[in-house]
């Protein structure tokens, strides 16, 4: 039997691995995503201050470990077998969940995720205990460390409030005192924000987040803590003295300087406050082991109270804990990606919007805009104007038409990386876990709001991206309590052989995560070579669109091939992905066909030639998707609902039609691949001929439809491939023409200018 806990022991540590891996890739945004969103800096500077900062986070979080020691449940009442069926279904029911609501795209939180694990599975199998020792239910008080746990609960759920409160006051009055137009500010002010900024994330994270190790001497530790105030104050006077000269003698940014520390703050706070998410169960469970394996005590009579003494985490576990933190957040596709939902909700401008408008968001929205209409008239006139003139944008463009541009400007990026980092040091340094994914998200959407981001056009769209990441919240919390709770039930009950089939369910959901992920990434870098025009020349607007051309067209091609096999074979899943993919290259498209306004307003003369291409370009590639879309909209409708199939005749022409699409397709995206353009009057002079031949086959239906045995829906299904197909052909041919006529303008205008 002691060979099974050991087994045990170590499924917990590839699990606690696992979860290392797979709550990095998901939370790397929590501290990236500022630097990131403000271009402050390269991303290989970024990613080495977050390592730095990870590695020290994770050798300060020693203290955190306490929590899933006895911060859930009281340990003496538990005896060392029962502490291990809880750890097993904690960390299986953590890994399960995070794969679940990964496939599902919800947003989750891996702090809430493990305490409500460990809620579920201790309530669970303190009841199994109840019932088998005929005792009352209602001493289940005596097993749950019910005060703690209300305390960890309500702090996560507060501080989903506070930090967006906090994040919204002092990024107001931040923007107020140095506006938009911070960059013209004398050095003075600058050299205080710098001063602001250090002493803030020198006192709390470097003071409270070391505090106790053996980093920093203990004496400084002390005598910060007994006199707070008088070391903020010598810290701020050098702070500022040190930025004001570093700005004056070697031009240095402070901004950037502060978002680069800010960023090494967040960090070693994620991995301070976090770390304990990953592996403070599984670390949990390994001190227990050896207690238990050194008293000779059978393991179902031996209690667990050495969990609740204050023991120490062994150095070499931290240390190993953020090595494997550090390489995943180098080497994981997923955590290198870092456009996330937080970035796109605090966009300073306009854009594509992640989430739809609700009821719910809209009139929220309406609310506020009478509120502050109202406070708008209650105050003085001169505030107001006053309000309006520091929150005024700075003239110059602020739809930037490179795809590169800042989401925000480095005062907003600072703002949020020093109260999200305080934040979650200060509930560090009480020993309260809060979500860092929540503290970093509300952090930014209060940061947004007070910047007055969220105006007229995305208001309601980004109040709906944070309600639905607060529902996603409440979705974790139970979702979480009940699988450990079922999972911590069916290993007390069923034994050994649950073990190991849940065990494997979890390698073999780890597996499906990391694929997925890696076809992810692929999907993202192919989305990549959508390009957006910067030219304002028509032959330049030909040369910068051309790979999206082609791009497109090949994609296309691909759609209608893998409908078509579908349909023919009534396979439904390849009919769902091609829908799937369909919906998402439209999507890129309509968001390629958003950018004109921008494109517009940036052209510095009146160019309306170059608008005009641009505008009738992208219109031609929004009707090729989306007639794809609805051919794989109408196909899987047919096969989901079992209607006939369709017959081996129209199969047999439909594949005839898709050979000289392709046919066409390859030979356009040939073409637009070298940028010649030359050919394009040859493919033309084909078309006729595949357009003759799809009108052949819609005539060839009508003729089939008088057949009695022929099938209302199977006719519907198939005039819409040849109707849509037909639409196809004509955009594609619609959006040559225009292009070769264009090509060739500027060929001739180019010719007569060399002349």
């Amino acid at each position: 039997m002691n060979d099974m806990y050991l087994i045990m022991l170590i499924a917990l540590a590839v699990l606690a691995v696992a979860d290392l891996v797979v709550g990095v890739a998901n939370d790397a945004v929590n501290f990236l995503n500022s630097a990131i969103g403000s271009k402050a800096v390269s991303f290989k500077l970024i990613m080495i201050v977050a390592s730095l900062g990870i590695f020290f986070g994770a050798v300060s979080s020693s203290g955190m470990m306490e929590i899933a020691r006895s911060g859930i449940f009281i340990p003496s009442e538990f005896y060392f077998n029962e502490i291990m069926i809880i750890c097993m279904a904690v960390m299986i029911g953590d890994i399960l969940l995070l794969g679940f609501f990964n496939s599902l795209g919800m947003p989750t939180s891996t702090t809430v995720s493990i305490i409500f694990n460990l809620l579920g599975a201790a309530v669970a199998v303190s009841l199994l205990k109840i019932y088998n020792t005929d005792d009352s239910f209602s001493t289940l008080g005596n097993y749950i460390n019910s005060a703690k746990a209300l305390e960890i609960i309500v702090g996560i759920l507060m501080s989903v409030g506070i930090a967006f409160v906090v994040g919204a006051v002092v990024q107001y009055i931040t923007r107020y005192l140095v506006s938009f137009n911070f960059e013209k500010k004398p050095k003075v002010v600058p050299a205080l924000f710098g001063g602001v900024g250090i002493t803030a994330i020198f006192y709390f994270i470097i003071i409270k987040g070391l505090k106790g190790t053996t980093i920093l001497p203990e004496q400084l530790t002390i005598w910060a803590d007994s006199n707070m105030w008088m070391f903020l104050l010598y810290n701020f006077i050098i702070w500022s003295l040190v930025s004001f000269l570093l700005n004056v003698l070697i031009k240095l940014d402070v901004y950037k300087l502060i978002i680069v520390l800010g960023t090494f703050a967040l960090a070693m706070a994620f991995a301070g406050n976090d770390l304990v998410n990953f592996v403070g169960v599984p670390i949990a469970a390994f001190q227990g082991w050896e207690a238990w394996t050194a008293s000779g005590i059978a393991a179902d009579q031996y209690e667990m109270t050495v969990l609740a003494n204050k023991v120490s985490t062994p150095i070499y576990l931290l240390l190993l804990s953020g090595l494997i933190m550090v390489l995943t957040l180098w080497f994981s596709e997923k955590a290198q990606r870092v456009l996330k939902t937080s970035v796109d909700l605090s966009r300073q401008d306009e854009g594509k919007e992640r989430f739809q408008a609700n009821l719910l968001s809209q009139q929220l929205v309406r609310v506020s805009i009478i509120l502050n209409a109202g406070i708008t008239k209650i105050l003085p006139k001169k505030i107001n104007e006053s309000i309006e003139k520091r929150f005024k944008k700075i003239e110059t463009n602020p739809y930037d038409k490179k795809i590169d541009a800042p989401a925000f400007d480095m005062i907003r990026a600072a703002v949020n990386l020093m109260v999200a980092s305080l934040l979650i040091s200060f509930a560090t340094s009480l020993k309260l876990p809060l979500s860092t994914t929540y503290v970093t998200f509300m952090v930014a959407m209060g940061t947004s709001l007070a910047d007055r981001a969220w105006g007229s056009d995305s208001a309601v769209y980004r109040v709906a991206g944070v309600l639905n990441v607060i529902g996603g919240w409440f979705m974790t919390a139970i979702a979480a309590f009940l699988t450990a709770a079922t999972l911590a039930f069916i290993i007390f009950t069923v034994g050994e052989v649950s073990l190991i089939v849940l065990f494997a369910l979890a390698l073999i959901l780890i597996l499906r995560t990391y694929l997925k992920g890696k076809k992810a990434a692929a999907e993202f870098k192919e989305d990549e070579l959508l390009r957006r025009a910067e030219s304002t020349s028509i032959k330049g607007i030909i040369e910068e669109s051309s790979s999206n051309v082609s791009t497109i067209i090949k994609r296309s091609g691909k759609v209608y091939s893998a409908t078509l096999e579908g349909l023919a074979k009534q396979n439904i899943k390849k009919l769902k992905n091609a829908k799937k993919y369909t919906a998402k290259l439209d999507e890129e498209v309509e968001e390629l066909k958003d950018h004109i306004f921008f494109y517009i307003k940036n052209l510095q003369g009146h160019d309306v030639g170059a608008s005009r291409f641009y505008l009738l370009a992208q219109d031609h590639l929004q009707d090729i998707t989306q007639s794809l879309e609805l051919i794989t909209k109408v196909s899987l409708k047919h096969v989901k609902n079992n209607h006939k199939g369709l017959k081996f005749n129209q199969i047999k022409d439909l594949k005839q039609i898709e050979e000289e699409l392709l046919e066409l397709f390859n030979k356009i995206k040939k073409e637009f691949d070298s940028k010649s353009l030359e050919n394009l009057g040859e493919i033309l002079n084909e078309k006729q001929n595949l357009l003759n031949k799809v009108s052949a086959q819609i005539e060839k239906q009508i003729s089939r439809t008088k057949d009695p045995e022929s099938s209302s829906k199977n006719t519907t299904l198939y005039f819409t491939l040849l109707l849509e197909t037909k639409d196809i052909i004509v955009s594609t041919i619609e959006m040559l023409e225009l292009y070769y006529i264009e090509y060739k303008k500027a060929v001739e205008l180019e010719k007569k200018d060399l002349l």
